[in-house]
Protein backbone atom coordinates (compact mmCIF):
# COMPACT_ATOMS: atom_id res chain seq x y z
CA UNK A 1 0.00 0.00 0.00
CA UNK A 2 3.07 2.20 0.98
CA UNK A 3 4.25 1.47 -2.71
CA UNK A 4 1.24 2.73 -4.74
CA UNK A 5 0.67 5.44 -2.37
CA UNK A 6 4.27 6.73 -3.25
CA UNK A 7 4.29 5.78 -6.59
CA UNK A 8 0.72 7.75 -6.98
CA UNK A 9 2.67 10.51 -5.18
CA UNK A 10 5.66 10.98 -7.94
CA UNK A 11 3.35 10.75 -10.56
CA UNK A 12 0.96 13.45 -9.48
CA UNK A 13 4.75 15.36 -8.57
CA UNK A 14 5.45 14.23 -12.39
CA UNK A 15 1.89 15.69 -13.67
CA UNK A 16 2.40 18.98 -11.69
CA UNK A 17 5.63 19.25 -13.23
CA UNK A 18 4.75 18.40 -16.54
CA UNK A 19 1.98 21.02 -16.29
CA UNK A 20 4.21 24.09 -14.64
CA UNK A 21 6.66 23.28 -17.83
CA UNK A 22 4.26 23.94 -20.52
CA UNK A 23 2.56 26.69 -18.28
CA UNK A 24 5.54 28.67 -18.98
CA UNK A 25 6.73 27.38 -22.39
CA UNK A 26 2.86 28.83 -23.25
CA UNK A 27 2.94 32.32 -21.61
CA UNK A 28 6.40 32.76 -23.27
CA UNK A 29 5.43 33.78 -26.58
CA UNK A 30 7.74 34.37 -29.72
CA UNK A 31 6.93 37.08 -32.09
CA UNK A 32 8.59 36.69 -35.02
CA UNK A 33 9.88 39.78 -37.36
CA UNK A 34 11.48 39.88 -40.20
CA UNK A 35 14.03 42.82 -41.94
CA UNK A 36 13.85 43.03 -45.46
CA UNK A 37 16.09 45.56 -47.75
CA UNK A 38 18.99 45.72 -50.65
CA UNK A 39 22.51 44.57 -49.37
CA UNK A 40 24.37 46.63 -47.64
CA UNK A 41 22.04 48.70 -46.66
CA UNK A 42 22.80 47.92 -42.75
CA UNK A 43 19.73 44.53 -42.08
CA UNK A 44 22.08 42.98 -39.93
CA UNK A 45 24.21 45.50 -37.77
CA UNK A 46 20.48 46.92 -36.93
CA UNK A 47 19.60 43.39 -36.13
CA UNK A 48 22.85 43.22 -33.60
CA UNK A 49 22.37 46.72 -32.30
CA UNK A 50 18.94 45.50 -31.16
CA UNK A 51 19.68 41.98 -29.90
CA UNK A 52 23.76 41.96 -28.31
CA UNK A 53 24.27 46.10 -28.03
CA UNK A 54 26.66 46.40 -30.31
CA UNK A 55 27.71 47.23 -33.61
CA UNK A 56 29.50 44.15 -35.28
CA UNK A 57 33.67 44.90 -36.16
CA UNK A 58 33.24 42.68 -39.37
CA UNK A 59 30.15 41.78 -41.76
CA UNK A 60 29.88 39.63 -44.98
CA UNK A 61 27.42 39.04 -46.62
CA UNK A 62 24.19 37.33 -45.36
CA UNK A 63 23.97 33.81 -47.23
CA UNK A 64 20.40 32.73 -47.09
CA UNK A 65 18.35 33.43 -43.84
CA UNK A 66 19.68 34.17 -40.19
CA UNK A 67 17.94 35.14 -36.86
CA UNK A 68 18.59 36.35 -33.80
CA UNK A 69 16.30 36.68 -30.79
CA UNK A 70 16.36 38.79 -27.60
CA UNK A 71 13.88 38.51 -24.77
CA UNK A 72 11.86 41.69 -23.82
CA UNK A 73 9.41 42.31 -20.96
CA UNK A 74 6.33 44.19 -21.62
CA UNK A 75 3.71 45.31 -19.00
CA UNK A 76 5.39 41.66 -16.75
CA UNK A 77 5.75 39.19 -19.39
CA UNK A 78 8.81 38.05 -20.85
CA UNK A 79 8.17 37.91 -24.69
CA UNK A 80 11.35 36.75 -27.15
CA UNK A 81 11.58 38.82 -30.07
CA UNK A 82 13.00 36.89 -33.34
CA UNK A 83 14.44 38.58 -35.44
CA UNK A 84 15.17 37.45 -38.79
CA UNK A 85 17.73 38.73 -41.55
CA UNK A 86 17.87 37.68 -45.33
CA UNK A 87 20.22 37.81 -47.74
CA UNK A 88 19.60 41.16 -50.07
CA UNK A 89 21.08 39.75 -53.25
CA UNK A 90 18.57 36.81 -55.30
CA UNK A 91 20.74 34.42 -55.60
CA UNK A 92 20.98 34.41 -51.94
CA UNK A 93 17.21 34.07 -51.59
CA UNK A 94 15.77 31.51 -53.68
CA UNK A 95 15.74 28.54 -51.62
CA UNK A 96 14.81 30.04 -48.00
CA UNK A 97 12.09 32.91 -49.14
CA UNK A 98 9.32 30.52 -48.55
CA UNK A 99 10.17 29.84 -45.01
CA UNK A 100 11.37 33.21 -43.90
CA UNK A 101 7.66 34.84 -44.64
CA UNK A 102 6.27 31.80 -43.05
CA UNK A 103 4.24 32.87 -39.98
CA UNK A 104 5.28 36.21 -39.94
CA UNK A 105 4.64 39.04 -36.92
CA UNK A 106 5.98 41.89 -38.43
CA UNK A 107 8.10 43.51 -41.08
CA UNK A 108 10.92 46.00 -41.18
CA UNK A 109 11.83 47.27 -44.06
CA UNK A 110 15.35 48.86 -44.60
CA UNK A 111 16.73 51.34 -47.30
CA UNK A 112 20.17 53.31 -46.94
CA UNK A 113 19.95 56.75 -46.29
CA UNK A 114 23.19 57.48 -48.37
CA UNK A 115 21.85 55.21 -51.34
CA UNK A 116 18.85 56.61 -52.97
CA UNK A 117 18.53 53.38 -55.78
CA UNK A 118 17.93 51.40 -52.27
CA UNK A 119 15.33 53.55 -51.39
CA UNK A 120 13.66 53.16 -54.70
CA UNK A 121 13.80 49.56 -54.50
CA UNK A 122 11.50 49.54 -51.74
CA UNK A 123 8.73 49.10 -53.89
CA UNK A 124 9.64 45.90 -55.22
CA UNK A 125 10.35 44.43 -51.76
CA UNK A 126 6.94 45.42 -50.44
CA UNK A 127 5.97 43.45 -54.02
CA UNK A 128 7.95 40.29 -52.68
CA UNK A 129 5.86 40.58 -49.23
CA UNK A 130 2.60 41.03 -50.65
CA UNK A 131 3.39 38.12 -52.88
CA UNK A 132 3.95 35.48 -50.27
CA UNK A 133 0.67 36.35 -48.61
CA UNK A 134 1.46 38.41 -45.69
CA UNK A 135 -1.63 40.12 -44.28
CA UNK A 136 -1.91 43.68 -44.97
CA UNK A 137 -2.68 43.27 -40.52
CA UNK A 138 0.78 42.31 -40.08
CA UNK A 139 2.46 45.68 -38.85
CA UNK A 140 5.27 47.05 -40.96
CA UNK A 141 8.10 49.69 -40.43
CA UNK A 142 10.39 51.98 -42.54
CA UNK A 143 13.71 51.82 -41.18
CA UNK A 144 16.59 54.81 -42.97
CA UNK A 145 20.13 53.09 -41.76
CA UNK A 146 23.65 55.23 -41.93
CA UNK A 147 21.28 58.58 -41.03
CA UNK A 148 25.42 59.09 -38.91
CA UNK A 149 26.81 60.03 -42.69
CA UNK A 150 24.92 63.61 -42.46
CA UNK A 151 27.23 64.49 -45.64
CA UNK A 152 26.52 61.68 -47.59
CA UNK A 153 22.36 61.73 -47.25
CA UNK A 154 20.66 61.21 -50.74
CA UNK A 155 17.29 60.41 -49.69
CA UNK A 156 15.80 63.01 -47.98
CA UNK A 157 13.01 62.78 -44.52
CA UNK A 158 10.14 64.51 -46.25
CA UNK A 159 10.62 61.84 -49.35
CA UNK A 160 10.69 58.66 -47.22
CA UNK A 161 8.25 60.19 -45.09
CA UNK A 162 6.01 60.75 -47.51
CA UNK A 163 6.51 56.88 -48.84
CA UNK A 164 5.68 55.84 -45.34
CA UNK A 165 2.24 57.60 -45.52
CA UNK A 166 1.18 56.03 -48.50
CA UNK A 167 2.12 52.57 -47.29
CA UNK A 168 0.65 53.00 -43.70
CA UNK A 169 4.20 52.63 -42.14
CA UNK A 170 5.93 54.21 -39.57
CA UNK A 171 9.52 56.10 -40.18
CA UNK A 172 12.50 55.55 -37.72
CA UNK A 173 15.79 57.10 -39.62
CA UNK A 174 18.79 55.34 -37.25
CA UNK A 175 22.47 54.22 -37.24
CA UNK A 176 23.39 50.57 -36.24
CA UNK A 177 26.33 52.01 -36.16
CA UNK A 178 26.36 55.01 -33.92
CA UNK A 179 26.27 53.95 -30.26
CA UNK A 180 23.63 57.20 -29.50
CA UNK A 181 21.24 55.64 -31.58
CA UNK A 182 20.82 52.35 -30.01
CA UNK A 183 17.89 53.52 -28.38
CA UNK A 184 16.23 54.41 -31.55
CA UNK A 185 16.87 50.97 -32.68
CA UNK A 186 15.47 49.51 -29.71
CA UNK A 187 12.60 51.63 -30.47
CA UNK A 188 11.85 50.14 -33.86
CA UNK A 189 11.67 46.37 -32.68
CA UNK A 190 10.03 47.66 -29.27
CA UNK A 191 7.25 49.53 -30.87
CA UNK A 192 6.56 46.57 -33.21
CA UNK A 193 6.33 44.29 -29.88
CA UNK A 194 3.98 46.44 -28.09
CA UNK A 195 1.41 46.26 -30.63
CA UNK A 196 2.08 42.79 -31.79
CA UNK A 197 1.01 41.90 -27.61
CA UNK A 198 -2.09 44.46 -27.79
CA UNK A 199 -3.50 42.11 -30.75
CA UNK A 200 -6.13 40.11 -29.63
CA UNK A 201 -5.25 37.54 -31.95
CA UNK A 202 -1.57 36.88 -30.22
CA UNK A 203 -3.19 36.79 -26.84
CA UNK A 204 -3.81 33.44 -25.16
CA UNK A 205 -2.01 34.42 -21.75
CA UNK A 206 -4.10 33.04 -19.58
CA UNK A 207 -4.14 28.92 -18.64
CA UNK A 208 -6.73 26.97 -16.79
CA UNK A 209 -7.00 23.58 -15.71
CA UNK A 210 -10.20 21.82 -16.45
CA UNK A 211 -10.81 18.01 -15.51
CA UNK A 212 -6.99 18.03 -15.23
CA UNK A 213 -6.12 19.54 -18.71
CA UNK A 214 -4.19 22.74 -19.75
CA UNK A 215 -7.12 25.25 -21.52
CA UNK A 216 -5.98 28.50 -23.06
CA UNK A 217 -8.43 31.01 -22.97
CA UNK A 218 -8.34 34.18 -24.81
CA UNK A 219 -7.65 37.23 -23.70
CA UNK A 220 -10.09 40.11 -24.69
CA UNK A 221 -8.76 42.88 -22.93
CA UNK A 222 -7.54 45.35 -25.38
CA UNK A 223 -5.97 48.31 -22.92
CA UNK A 224 -2.65 48.48 -22.98
CA UNK A 225 -0.28 50.54 -21.00
CA UNK A 226 2.61 49.39 -22.98
CA UNK A 227 4.99 52.26 -22.37
CA UNK A 228 6.49 52.05 -26.48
Amino acid sequence: AEDSTEAAQSLTSSVDLSTSSLELSIQTRIFKIIVIGDSNVGKTCLTFRFTGGSFPDKTEATIGVDFREKAVEIEGETIKVQVWDTAGQERFRKSMVEHYYRNVHAVVFVYDVTKMTSFRNLQTWIEECNGHRVSASVPRVLVGNKCDLVDQIQVPSNMALKFADSHNMLLFETSAKDPRESQNVDSIFMSLACRLKAQKSLLYRDVEREDGRVRLTQETETKSSCPC
